[in-house]
């Protein structure tokens, strides 16, 4: 993560090696040390963000898979330029094997199946 983008302090980044890690469905809040005036993601359908102000930015993760955030300043310049990875919270998740079928279901508070995990792409 650059100098200039940082977690808030009431959201702890997770970090995965150099890629800012986001959990499918859920935002994460990202404060900069600079006003930003175009915020840039590589592949929208894997994750959004929104300007909140001019120094905030709400990173929110739509699917799995990685992309990148780019953030300018006025005149052009990078802010910053950050990896994305965009995974399931597996602290409520159970995986159930059949032999070769597979299926994610999501416990909070009752277990039922995972609505956005396709069994190819389960693993990720």
């Amino acid at each position: 993560m650059t100098a200039l983008l940082a977690p808030a302090s009431a959201v702890q980044a997770e970090q995965d090696g150099d890629m800012l890690r986001v959990h499918m469905n859920h935002a994460r809040v990202l404060k900069l040390d600079r006003p930003v005036a175009k915020v840039i993601i590589g592949n929208a359908s894997v994750a959004d963000a929104t300007v909140s102000d001019p120094t905030t930015i709400v990173l929110t993760g739509r699917s799995y898979g990685t992309t990148n955030l780019v953030l300018l300043d006025k005149e052009g310049n990078a802010i910053a330029d950050e990896r994305i990875l965009v995974s399931i919270d597996e602290g409520n998740t159970v995986r159930v094997f059949r032999q070769t079928e597979r299926s994610v279901l999501s416990c909070t508070p009752n277990c039922e199946q995972h609505s956005d995990l396709k069994a190819e792409g389960a693993d990720k």
